[in-house]
């Protein structure tokens, strides 16, 4: 592995913390809307594939993330193992059944994924085909809600950032050792949904946590915009041109996707 400058690594952790924090803390004082769309946002994601290309190079975080296209579906099975696992568990026992079963599918799909070449339209329309999968399976998972600004508390905020850092580090890491189809795939881990769904499950039980689990799905949409995205900006616009534009094509898809609910809410309101 090629040595990282100090100045980079500083810029990924107050880049990590910095994120996670600032658009968490947005999220609980602006409005609930502002917290769901902000809930979908690509950070880590972004976060990840912007340092593999920073560190190892631009091409390589563009054929990273059209694995990642694919590598989304690992992480929804990293949700269903961790639903399967520990979803009717309270406390830290169904945390850790839930997080061990979480990871085990995770890896298992990932290593099943690493083994195709995928294009973007491959890659693209494995997720979509998990999506619709997974939201068919979750269907009967009951709903619970909690109150949004106790799971985002100060101390709930640090160590979701902690945990998130730590994990971007580590993928980060790894890339420079794993090929381009497995650094894609950790790319996808949700290094930001899995430390609050942790903290959820452990301080409000498995219920919530399996609620965040079940809209999980649908809200890839702007994770596969944003790759797709960068996925062709990286090589000719370069990595920061690249990473604004994928954030805009995002946030583009995130308002248009709740202007649609809002829509289909009102529409059957009236009727």
């Amino acid at each position: 592995m090629a040595d990282v400058p100090l100045i980079w690594q500083l810029g990924k952790l107050l880049a990590s913390i910095g994120l996670v924090l600032g658009l968490g803390l947005v999220a609980v004082r602006v409005s609930p809307r502002v917290a769901g769309l902000l809930a979908g946002y690509p950070l880590g994601t972004a976060l990840a594939l912007f340092f593999i290309g920073l560190e190892i190079s631009p091409g390589f975080a563009t054929q990273s993330a059209i694995h990642t296209l694919a590598g989304f579906t690992a992480t929804l099975a990293l949700g269903g193992g961790y639903l399967v696992c520990g979803g009717r568990t309270d406390g830290i026992k169904g945390v850790l059944m839930g997080s061990l079963g979480g990871l085990s599918a995770w890896v298992v799909v990932g290593w099943l994924l690493s083994n195709f070449a995928f294009t973007r339209l491959t890659g693209t329309l494995v997720t979509l085909v998990a999506i619709g999968v997974f939201t068919w399976l979750y269907r009967r998972v009951p709903e619970t809600r909690v109150n949004a600004s106790g799971t985002l508390s100060w101390s709930a905020l640090g160590l979701r950032a902690a945990l998130a850092t730590l994990m971007i580090f580590v993928i980060t890491a790894l890339a420079h050792w794993v090929p381009a189809a497995w650094a894609g795939t950790l790319a996808a881990f949700p290094v930001t949904m899995l430390p609050f769904l942790v903290i959820l499950h452990a301080g409000y039980g498995a219920a919530p946590a399996s609620t965040v689990i079940k809209h999980y799905p649908m809200g890839l949409g702007a994770l596969l915009s944003y790759t797709l995205c960068v996925s062709l900006t990286y090589t000719p616009w370069g990595l920061a041109a690249g990473t604004l534009v994928g954030f805009v094509v995002a946030t583009l898809w995130l308002l248009g996707w709740m202007r649609c609910q809002q829509w289909w809410a009102a529409r059957r309101t009236a009727t």
